[in-house]
C-alpha cells in the first residue's frame, strides 16, 4: 500500500556500507549464491566433503585490484596456486578460482585463532607481493555462531563484498555488516524476502546494531508489513533516539498511514536534527503544501532543489503552490523544470498545460501536455476534467480567430 508520491521520490531512507562516502563494488561476489558458476559449486562441493569433520578451518576470498597492470591479472593464477602452495600444503586447505581476478580457499590444521590468522596474512602479503598489486580479503573462520559449514563458501564471499566498500588493501572478516550489505544487494535485486533473511541473520549476530533494524523495517515496509516494518523502526529509535533515517522512516509509516499530524511531527524532528537530507525536505515540503501551509512549505521545496536538483518533484509541488495561489506565470515556470527532468510526471504535464490555458497561451502545447498525462494516468478523474476544460479553452480561441480571420477579410 505505498503511495504513489513516495514511490520513487520519498522512500524509506538506508545505509549500504557504515558510512555515506564508502563506494559500493561493481561487481558483487555473493551474487554466485543465487546464481553460481561452475567454479564456485565445484568449490562448495569440495568444501562441504573435505571441513565436514573439521573442528575449526578459515575460508577466505580474495580478489586482485580491477585497475592492477594486465600482467598481474594474466599471472594471477599461478601466483595464487604457487603462494597457496608455498604456505599450506593439499593435506591443509584447498583452492579454486573463480575468475581471473579473484580465488577461493579454505585451510585448516592450525592450533589457535591467531595462528590461522597469521598463515592468512602470511598468504595475503605473499601473494599481492608476487604480483605487485594490493588485494581484497573477505574472511570466515569456522565455527561462527550456529552458521553451517555449508555457509562458509557464501559468507566468504559476503566479507569480500564488504571489503570492496574499502577498496584495495582492505581485510574484512565477516560479521552482520557483511549481512547488512549482502541484504542491501538482494533488496536492490528486489528479492525482499531473501533480503530479510540476511537482515534477521545479521541480527542474530548483533541484535543492537542500528543498520540492520532499519533495514528489516525497510524491507517489511516495501512488502507493505508496515505494522512489523514499525516494529524495528521503534527498537531502532529506543538504541539512538537522535536516528535521522529512523525518525524519517517512523514518519513515513505514518505518512502512508495518513496520520499526517504525526508524519509531520516526526519529520520536523529529524530536520531539526539534520536540515539536509533531501528525503526529509521533500516530504516536508509536500505534507505541508496538502495542509495548504504554503509559507512553511516553500523553504523545505527550495531545500529539496539544492540537495537533488536533478529531481523534478520539489519543482512540481512548488508549481502547484503557485497555482493555489493564482500565479500561472509563476506556476509555468516550476513546471517547466518539471517537465523537463521527467517529461513523464503527469501532475507536472497537467498542472503546465493548466497554467499555460489560464494563460491562455501556447494553447496547443498546453493541449497536448493535457492529453499525455492522462495517457500516462488513464483513470485520474482530475487530469480528465482538466483535458476537458483546455480542450474548450483551445475550441473557443480557435474560433475566436477564425470569426476574427473572417471578419478582417
Amino acid at each position: 500500500m505505498m503511495l504513489k508520491f513516495i514511490a520513487k521520490e520519498t522512500q524509506f531512507l538506508k545505509k549500504n556500507g557504515d558510512a555515506p562516502d564508502l563506494r559500493p563494488p561493481e561487481v558483487y561476489y555473493s551474487d554466485l549464491l543465487t546464481q553460481p558458476s561452475k567454479e564456485f559449486e565445484v568449490f562448495s562441493r569440495r568444501l562441504a566433503d573435505t571441513c565436514a569433520s573439521q573442528q575449526t578451518f578459515t575460508t577466505a576470498a580474495i580478489q586482485i585490484d580491477p585497475a592492477a597492470p594486465e600482467e598481474a591479472i594474466d599471472k594471477a593464477n599461478e601466483i595464487f596456486h604457487a603462494c597457496f602452495h608455498s604456505v599450506l600444503d593439499e593435506d591443509r586447505g584447498i583452492w579454486e578460482c573463480l575468475d581471473p581476478f579473484t580465488a577461493i580457499f579454505v585451510f585448516w590444521d592450525y592450533q589457535t585463532a591467531d595462528q590461522g590468522k597469521k598463515l592468512l596474512d602470511l598468504l595475503n602479503e605473499k601473494i599481492s607481493q608476487a604480483l605487485n598489486a594490493k588485494l581484497f580479503m573477505g574472511t570466515i573462520a569456522f565455527p561462527f555462531h550456529d552458521f553451517p559449514v555449508e555457509e562458509m563458501a557464501g559468507c566468504a564471499l559476503k566479507a569480500l563484498d564488504h571489503a570492496a566498500f574499502f577498496g584495495p588493501g582492505h581485510t574484512v572478516e565477516f560479521d552482520g555488516l557483511s549481512l547488512n550489505i549482502s541484504g542491501d544487494r538482494l533488496f536492490q535485486l528486489n528479492n525482499i524476502d531473501a533480503a530479510i533473511t540476511e537482515y534477521e541473520k545479521g541480527l542474530s549476530i548483533a541484535p543492537a546494531d542500528i543498520n540492520l533494524l532499519n533495514s528489516l523495517g525497510v524491507a517489511f515496509g516495501m512488502d507493505a508489513c508496515l505494522d512489523k516494518a514499525m516494529e524495528f523502526f521503534e527498537k531502532a529509535q529506543k538504541i539512538n533516539p537522535e536516528e535521522v533515517m529512523v525518525i524519517h522512516n517512523i514518519g513515513l509509516i505514518h505518512r502512508i498511514n495518513d496520520t499526517n499530524d504525526s508524519a509531520l511531527a516526526y519529520l520536523k524532528k529529524a530536520h531539526g536534527i539534520n536540515p539536509d537530507v533531501f528525503e526529509i525536505e521533500l516530504l516536508l515540503g509536500h505534507l505541508l503544501f496538502k495542509k495548504k501551509e504554503f509559507d512553511l512549505a516553500r523553504p523545505h521545496l527550495d531545500a529539496a532543489i539544492r540537495l537533488k536538483p536533478e529531481s523534478g518533484t520539489a519543482f512540481r509541488i512548488k508549481g502547484q503552490i503557485f497555482l493555489e495561489r493564482e500565479d500561472a506565470p509563476g506556476a509555468a515556470t516550476q513546471f517547466n523544470q518539471a517537465v523537463k527532468l521527467n517529461p513523464n510526471d503527469p501532475q507536472a504535464l497537467s498542472g503546465y498545460a493548466r497554467a499555460m490555458a489560464l494563460q491562455k497561451k501556447n494553447l496547443s502545447i498546453a493541449l497536448s501536455f493535457a492529453k499525455k498525462s492522462l495517457d500516462l494516468d488513464p483513470e485520474n478523474k482530475q487530469y480528465r476534467q482538466n483535458l476537458e476544460r483546455i480542450q474548450n479553452i483551445h475550441d473557443q480561441a480557435e474560433e475566436t480567430s477564425l470569426n476574427s480571420s473572417i471578419k478582417s477579410a
